[in-house]
């Protein structure tokens, strides 16, 4: 997953530290001040003792302090090296950061995406002493994820919120056609009956040639009830009496499909508006391709102005190596991202852990 701009971010990294590291070599180093030299002291003057009393002894005392070795020149240039520190200035890591920038337009991050990381790249290199002592690889990657984490932000536990709220939670997905919609409400309802929670699912893609069959089927094999109308039905009336029966029958979670629809065709978008005033769900769901890239971003936009957003799904996120629509959904659309989709099967559903997702592009934990 992602691997195009997995393997181009080692390499940016090894570009930055690269350039970290020269300039550490040319600038002079802002270093703590040496200790005063060691002066050696005179020689104490030769004093002949005078001959012992009887019955005492010459033996030294037994505590006898002994004396403290001033620290030798290489002991006190280790501790030099180890407190060097550099003040990195832009013209630094300029280099780096406009490949860094290249790197992610050209994996589909969308440009304000791109403009956020970059400067806060600069912001947490550019003007600060920092030292070399430690890796320098150590510095870019936790500079370079701390960019990440910070466009993405906090992530959207769905358990946690059903846990929090009053049952049952009504969750409506909507998208455009095509993006595996009805198959990740099976998934979504396969993942929290794992969890331990119970869900019906109301077919409200009453639109669409075979698509209450479709949900069917995957709840059949899911053993998942379905609240369904017959084809051409209001998925209004449908919906409704999907929550209906969620609180009659002390449901958990209620799953409603819809027909897949574009922001720019008013009648779909209208009935979408009357779906929501009528379900009055918790959480609206966006569903998208993770392939689509900058498309996706540009239609989770479109869609959240017309009739709001609380979360995304990207689905083929196996398929995807670029990651730019992972990156950049939740920063354009303000909204987190709950799951990624990685394959046909009803496991093959991951939540959307940002630090997990940006642990999995730098390659682990710093």
């Amino acid at each position: 997953m992602f691997d195009s701009l997995k393997k181009k971010l080692q390499n940016i990294r090894t570009k930055f530290a690269s350039n970290i590291e020269e300039a550490a070599t040319v600038q002079p180093a802002v270093e703590q001040p040496a200790p005063p030299p060691t002066v050696e002291p005179a020689p104490p003057p030769v004093i002949t003792p005078a001959p012992p009393l009887p019955g005492k002894s010459l033996a030294p005392p037994a505590a006898r302090e002994e004396k403290r070795e001033d620290p030798t020149f290489f002991n006190r240039l280790k501790i030099l090296v180890r407190e060097r520190e550099i003040l990195l200035q832009e013209k630094d890591i300029e280099e780096p950061l406009m490949e860094l920038e290249m790197v992610l337009l050209e994996n589909d991050v969308a440009l304000p995406v791109t403009d956020e990381i970059i400067a806060r790249m600069k912001k947490d290199l550019v003007g600060r002493h920092r030292k070399i002592g430690a890796s320098v690889d150590d510095l870019v990657v936790a500079t370079l994820r701390s960019a990440l984490c910070g466009v993405l932000g906090d992530g959207l536990d769905l358990r946690d919120y059903i846990r929090e709220h009053e049952r049952p939670v009504k969750i409506l997905f909507t998208g455009v056609n095509g993006t595996g919609k009805t198959t990740t409400v099976a998934k979504v309802g396969h993942y929290l009956q794992k969890n331990g929670f119970t869900v019906v699912i109301g077919a409200g893609d009453t639109f669409r040639a075979g698509a209450i069959e479709q949900i069917r089927t995957h709840a059949d094999r899911l053993d998942i009830k379905v609240i369904q109308h017959q084809a051409g039905a209001d998925p209004s009336a449908v919906l409704f009496d999907a929550v209906q029966y969620a609180k009659a029958h002390e449901i958990d979670v209620v799953l409603a499909d819809t027909a897949g629809r574009f922001h720019n065709r008013a009648n779909l978008m209208n009935q979408l508006e009357k779906i929501r005033r009528v379900m009055k769900p918790d959480l609206v769901v966006y569903v998208d391709e993770a392939v689509a890239g900058n498309d996706a971003v540009i239609r989770a936009g479109e869609f959240n102005r017309a009739v709001g957003t609380d979360a995304v799904v990207l689905t083929k996120a196996d398929m995807d190596s670029k990651g730019g629509a992972a990156i950049s959904v939740a920063h354009t659309v303000g909204k987190p991202i709950l799951f990624l989709g990685t394959g046909q099967g009803y496991d093959d559903i991951m939540p959307f852990t940002p630090r997990t997702v940006v642990d999995e592009l730098l390659g682990g934990e710093a």
